[in-house]
Order: structure tokens, then C-alpha cells, then sequence
């Protein structure tokens, strides 16, 4: 097949390399500028306006993406979009997708959903797996933990689900914010009703992005937030698998 160049045009930050914790395998992982969201424990502040991010090609990424495309493909990998907040550039995000797809890359997106309504079917229809995460159940503490509304998230796990779309839940486990018992349970319930979702990642909360705060002269939400102890992240983790879910 024959692969299709394009100048769609975009803004991101960077890109990495992750083995683990961005999809299966080793990924090339693609940081996209822009966020709509403010989440107190966002560990990539630098990613949340696009105008500070560089402007490129789909070709572009393509071309550096390629470099690497033997050591992903050997290692059981492929793409993985994020931010940011992919969904905030959908043309762009949605070209890199559909040309990893043709180049018989995985695809990964990873999103809060926020945006879900902007991910057309087409998208989607290039999208291997998405990493979802649902930062709480309850519709206060969603509003206060990420200045945004719990409901477009939902709404897009329910669409994906019907869609037939893997994803990966992604939950953040922030003391005194989602730790609460009775949320998480909402959520498993929640979670274990969709059938496309093959597991459920529960992670711990750090301060490892609290330098990125200080450089931008920006406050960092949570100075005094410790991360979770190890007892909790397992309460948690049994809570989802009580569900019959596959919680790590």
C-alpha cells in the first residue's frame, strides 16, 4: 500500500522514548502542546499552552518516527500520542494516527476525554488503544481537581466502548483528592460496564513535575501532598479488581 504524505501542520512539545507505562511495548511517545485542562497534579505544565510549543509537519514526525521504527516494532511497540492534550489539535493528532496506521504501526492515544466529541469515528477507526484517564467519579472534586466537567470523559468511554476501541484506564491516586473509598467503587462500577476496557493502571501520585512549576515561576498546587502509601495504592487496586477488572 502505498503511504500518503501530507503538510497538515501542528504544535508540540516533544517526544520520547518509554518502555511500560505508555501502552504496550516500547513506544515512540509524541508530546503535543496544549491543555484545556489545569489538573493540580499535572506533572507537564510546559505542555499546557500550544503557542509554546514547535511548529511541525505530519511528514516530519513521520520522518523521525520512522528512525526508530525497527527498535519500537522489535520491542513490541509502536505510537503513542499524548500531551498535553492530543485531542486539543484533533487534524493533526488524527493524521499521525492514520499514517502510523498505514506505516503498520500500534496506535495509542492518551487523553483525558475532555475533547472526546472532537475525536471524529475516522480517528478513532486509526486508534489501536486508547489510554483514558478519569481523574475522579465525583463531579465536585473533578470540577476542583481539573477546573473541568466529569461528564465529556464519561461520555467518551461509553462512546469507545460502543465503538469497540481498547482502552486502558488511567487513574491518578492523589491523597486527600481520589483516595476517597466510595468514588473509586462508583468508578470500578462504572468501568466493569464497558467491555473494551482491558485493564486498569492506578497510579501513584508524585512531585516529580514540581521543578517544571518553579522554572516557569508558576506555583506548584500541591507542595504538601505526599504520594500514596503503598497500602492505599493496593486498597485501590483491589477495589477495581473487585469488580473483575485487571488492576496494576
Amino acid at each position: 500500500m502505498a503511504v500518503t504524505t501530507t503538510t497538515a501542520t501542528g504544535r508540540i512539545h516533544s517526544w520520547d522514548l518509554s518502555t511500560g507505562v505508555d501502552g504496550p511495548g516500547t513506544r515512540f511517545v509524541l508530546f503535543v502542546s496544549g491543555c484545556p485542562l489545569r489538573c493540580l497534579y499535572c506533572a507537564n505544565p510546559d505542555t499546557w499552552h500550544m503557542r509554546d510549543g514547535k511548529g511541525t509537519t505530519v511528514d516530519e514526525v513521520m520522518t523521525e518516527i520512522e528512525k526508530y521504527r525497527g527498535f519500537i516494532t522489535a520491542a513490541g511497540g509502536g505510537v503513542t500520542v499524548t500531551g498535553g492534550e492530543p485531542l486539543l489539535q484533533p487534524a493533526f493528532t488524527g493524521e499521525i494516527l492514520r499514517r502510523c496506521k498505514e506505516a503498520g504501526l500500534h496506535t495509542a492515544l492518551d487523553t483525558s476525554g475532555f475533547l472526546g466529541a472532537r475525536a471524529t469515528d475516522e480517528l478513532l477507526s486509526h486508534t489501536d488503544l486508547v489510554l483514558l484517564d478519569i481523574k475522579s467519579f465525583d463531579i465536585d472534586t473533578y470540577r476542583h481537581l481539573t477546573g473541568g466537567e466529569l461528564a465529556p470523559t464519561l461520555n467518551f468511554a461509553t462512546r469507545l466502548d460502543r465503538l469497540g476501541v481498547p482502552m486502558w484506564i488511567r487513574y491518578v491516586l492523589v491523597p486527600g483528592w481520589t483516595d476517597a473509598p466510595e468514588p473509586v467503587d462508583g468508578l470500578a462500577r462504572f468501568v466493569a460496564g464497558l467491555d473494551s476496557v482491558d485493564r486498569v493502571d492506578v497510579l501513584p501520585f508524585h512531585r516529580l513535575g514540581a521543578a517544571k512549576y518553579e522554572a516557569l515561576g508558576v506555583p506548584f498546587p500541591l507542595p504538601d501532598t505526599p504520594s500514596p502509601a503503598p497500602d492505599s495504592v493496593e486498597r485501590v487496586r483491589q477495589q477495581f479488581r473487585a469488580h473483575g477488572l485487571r488492576a496494576y
